[in-house]
């Protein structure tokens, strides 16, 4: 029977709890006309599993296998789906949402895979059984590491900064927040190819620096009281001005981004890890800023964001992985990566070695 990781229930109170990981045993699924079965060799974590452990996230369950971010190889197929045998594939994170910008289009909601009751998949297991029309190839540039830190943080951030703020585009200003994590680096690496001047936020001066490596413009510091007077300064001389933020923090954007965006500029949100509160004050009103909440993305922005980072030869940056679904402590070690911060980029999970698995098609 294939293995899993979930997450096993003791007591404990809400941020308090640490709920431990437990392998399990899957049942061997037989996939149904238009399914196949991936056998994974690569899983990813986000935030959101870091926050299930803690009992921080709603739909917690267990017994549902962790991780939402994959890849791995077709090993089966139904009769409609045998096109994909044997090909290396990544996973729609979620399902429930087609095409529509304004948000999914089921009436139960968007169902992301990974530790809850909301969809009994997830990706930290040695297979999956998911319907086909969720796959995509996975762009043969990447490793299967590689490959597996891109679907979440990817969509995530090509909404945000694609299509929500609309103003990835060449020569428009662009301030990234928090720069360090999946999602915000994603978003500079889309900015950065699309053409932008794109400038970052961190509390650490060694973030900044790398973030000048995937091609940002420029950095400042969040922690200093006037960081953004010292970013007006980074920019260009003639377009003193940010056309759009991209912010996974919340806090006081709003207070200091109005100082820096133009009129009608853009705040495009998909978190809020420093504050659940985000005032919104008159001079933003004044200056007709919008800001505008984005999460994830659809299957038809998913398709769009695989097809970009093919195109432009992205690669998601990976700050750490460790190798088998048995290797509690190594996982582990990711999970703690997560809770001090200390990553930049992606923490992964190899599952399984291609060669070996293509071996055994």
């Amino acid at each position: 029977m294939p293995k899993a990781i979930a997450i096993r229930k003791i007591d404990g109170k809400p941020g308090k709890v640490f709920y431990p990981l437990d392998l399990i045993n899957l049942p061997d699924a037989k996939p149904k006309d238009n399914e196949v079965v991936v056998r994974m060799t690569g899983a990813a974590l986000n935030h959101r599993d870091l926050f299930l452990r803690q009992h921080l996230y709603p739909g917690i369950t267990f017994g549902v296998p962790l991780l939402a971010d994959g890849c791995g190889v077709v090993s089966d197929a139904g009769s409609s789906a045998k096109k994909w045998i044997g090909k290396r594939v990544i996973l729609n994170p979620g399902t429930g949402w087609k095409d529509d910008l304004e948000g999914p289009e089921s009436p139960k909601g968007y169902a992301i895979l990974g530790g809850t009751k909301m969809n009994p998949l997830g990706t930290l297991g040695e297979t999956v059984t998911i319907d086909a029309s969720e796959l995509e190839e996975a762009p043969a540039h990447l490793s299967s590491v590689e490959a597996a830190a891109l679907p979440l943080t990817g969509l995530t951030a090509w909404r945000a900064t694609m299509v929500k703020s609309n103003n990835a585009k060449q020569g428009r200003n662009i301030l990234i927040t928090g720069i360090g994590g999946g999602v915000a680096i994603m978003a500079t690496l889309f900015a950065v190819a699309a053409g932008a001047n794109v400038y970052v936020t961190s509390g650490n001066e060694e973030k900044l620096k790398k973030a000048k490596e995937l091609g940002a413009k420029g950095g400042v510091n969040y922690k200093d009281k006037d960081w953004d007077k010292k970013l007006r300064e980074l920019l260009p001389q003639d377009r003193k001005y940010l056309d759009a933020i991209i912010d996974g923090a919340g806090s006081d954007i709003v207070e200091k981004g109005s100082k820096l965006l133009k009129a009608g500029g853009i705040i495009s949100v998909y978190g809020m890890t420093v504050s659940p509160k985000m005032p919104f004050i008159m001079p933003a009103v004044l200056k007709n800023i919008e800001v505008r909440g984005s999460t994830m993305g659809s299957r038809k922005e998913f398709a769009d964001m695989v097809k970009f980072v093919q195109e432009k030869n992205l690669k998601p940056v990976v700050s750490r992985y460790v190798s088998g679904i048995d290797n509690l402590d190594g996982i582990n070690g990711l999970f703690e990566d997560m809770r001090n911060a200390s990553q930049f980029g992606k923490l992964v999970v190899e599952i399984a070695k291609d060669d070996d698995v293509k071996s055994k098609l």
